[in-house]
């Protein structure tokens, strides 16, 4: 122990002092802060030096360091902002204050260099995350980023001694900002200012509002205004990155589902219901398209929040699922600068690849008759993206189809004829509606009217109907089911086309047809008769010139 000083740069001046008269071969400045909740000191290295260096190869000595900054003025970069949020949000979110606050405010850093290991942990991860691609090692580079960052400290510390960050009342931001403009330091001054006008706020509302308070007495000229609104911008977008900001902003909600259609509203620029002052004005900007960096920060969120894990509903697939699409259909209302549709279809595709698994399907189906099995399937269909995820879907689709137990539920003999070959093809043509590949489109609906062809011929009900006397009764029965859904198509509907035509050109065929068409003894109108014929032949898939021809007077 050499000394002791409550100096900071005291303390590092003395150390350099007794390196350069070598009068020590290694030096090291420590920090000791006291925590008045557990009574101990909290250590931390502020600055160290040595003679001794790690011997590099010639090759590496003039490397350069493989670091994301190389000066302090790098730190307040966007991307290096943006990294520090996420390795310090927990610090962020506790002390409610963004990461621009925090690098413009010495007593925020103070507290940071007194939690120590949430410190230098932050500052490892980085160092390791470097060094993955570069040789340098991982102590070399923890050295020079510790370096980095006390450089950076000590600026915003000596900064704030000097008084060099003003605190205007929220009118005179714009008076602030014109003097500013044109010194090459104005971002950070303003910035510094900005954090030092918002340590009064009580809470996150509250702090938005007095960005936008400031905001809207923007001065006109360009390049002070663009400081102001610039500024204003990125720390609003700070606020709405973080979710502990948007927990207390939107409230509670009873899912995740229930809070990304907050986003989705607050996005499109409408307030959710009880919004406060400082969610209100947000709002108003967003429908207004100003503040870009904070509206692309809530799009950003809502895809993040898309690509999890977390289940929209986790109770219900089908409530899952509704809201999946719901929410699309609002969001995709904002597609555009702020938000691509690449990265919207590429978000809503993950989450419908979660949805299409053995376990989520497997408990939305497993109480369900044959027929319902496939019509939940459908339903599942109707609402994901992604034809990866088609395919994975439909692979459980056909296992049913080809089971034994589909099979007996539609052979079943107890249950009318009709009404079951009607629910078989309600279910063929909806899966002729649906998004699968056009080859596992055609096979299921081919397999769909081979077994209506079983039941019809197991059923007898062609025969049946032939064995009525008038041909005309036939072919309209016949029509009526076919116009009726009953049918399938493929096979069993061109047997009841070819059973039509041929009821149709039976001598005699025109002139019963017409008279069946007689309503309290008056004639009916033959153009209108033939008109209506030809009008349900088309529905039953005849065209006209086939009809016609076939038609015996």
């Amino acid at each position: 122990m050499h000394e002791v000083t409550s100096t900071r740069e005291l303390a590092i001046t003395m150390a350099q002092e007794l390196m350069a008269a070598e009068k020590a071969t290694g030096v090291k400045v420590i920090k000791e802060t006291y925590n008045d909740d557990t009574g101990d000191y909290l250590t931390l290295k502020i600055f160290e030096e040595g003679h001794n260096q790690v011997k590099v190869q010639v090759a590496q000595e003039d490397a350069p360091h493989a670091l994301p900054c190389f000066k302090p003025d790098d730190l307040y970069s966007y991307h290096a902002r943006a990294t520090m949020s996420r390795l310090l949000v927990d610090f962020l979110a506790r002390n409610k204050v963004t990461i621009t606050e925090l690098i413009h405010r010495a007593d925020m850093l103070e507290k940071l260099e007194a939690t120590g290991t949430l410190y230098q942990h932050a500052i490892q991860k980085v160092a390791v995350a470097q060094a993955a691609s570069t040789t340098t090692p991982v102590q070399q580079i923890v050295k020079s980023l510790n370096e980095l960052t006390t450089q950076a400290f000590n600026r915003v510390y000596r900064d704030q001694r000097k008084g060099l960050f003003p605190d205007p009342q929220p009118n005179q931001f714009a008076e602030l900002a014109g003097k500013l403009f044109g010194q090459g330091d104005a971002a950070y001054i303003f910035n510094g200012a900005l954090a030092k006008h918002l340590k009064e706020a009580q809470g996150w509302d509250e702090k938005i509002l007095m960005l936008i308070t400031i905001m809207g007495g923007a001065p006109k000229e360009e390049g002070p205004r663009k400081l102001v609104l610039s500024s204003v911008d990125a720390i609003l977008a700070e606020i709405l990155n973080g979710s502990a900001a948007l927990h207390e902003l939107m409230g509670k909600s009873e899912n995740l589902a229930g809070a990304l259609s907050k986003l989705a509203a607050l996005f499109l620029g409408k307030a959710p219901e009880n919004a406060k002052d400082g969610l209100a004005a947000l709002t108003q900007n967003f429908a207004a398209d100003s503040l870009p960096e904070a509206r692309t920060a809530v799009a950003n969120r809502i895809v993040a929040e898309f690509k999890s894990n977390k289940r929209l509903c986790p109770e219900s697939i089908v409530d899952e699922l509704k809201a999946l699409r719901s929410i699309a259909n609002r969001i995709v209302m904002g597609v555009g600068k702020y938000l691509s549709h690449e990265d919207l279809v590429a978000a809503f595709t993950l989450r419908s690849k979660r949805l299409v698994t053995q376990e989520s399907l497997g408990q939305y189906i497993i109480d369900a008759a044959p027929d319902e099995k496939i019509e939940r399937l459908l339903f599942v269909e109707d609402n994901i993206i992604g034809l990866e995820n088609k395919r994975q879907l439909a692979s459980y689709i056909l296992p049913i189809l080809t089971s034994a137990q589909f099979d007996s539920h539609f052979q079943n003999p107890k249950l009318p004829l009709v009404s079951r070959l009607q629910r078989l093809t309600q279910l063929q043509a909806r899966m002729r509606r649906s998004g699968f590949v056009d080859v596992t489109r055609e096979e299921i609906c081919a397999k769909m009217d081979s077994l209506a062809v079983t039941m019809e011929a197991r059923g007898k009900l062609f025969e049946s109907i032939a064995a009525c006397p008038n041909h005309v009764e036939k072919a309209q029965t016949l029509l009526r089911l076919m116009t009726g859904g009953v049918l399938t198509e493929g096979t069993l509907s061109s047997q009841a086309r070819k059973l039509i035509l041929v009821y149709l050109s039976q001598p005699g065929f025109l002139s019963c047809y017409i008279a069946s068409q007689a309503k309290d003894g008056t004639a009916p109108d033959n153009e209108k008769v033939m008109a209506e014929l030809t009008e349900t032949l088309g529905k039953a898939g005849i065209t006209p010139e086939t009809g016609l021809k076939s038609i015996a007077a």
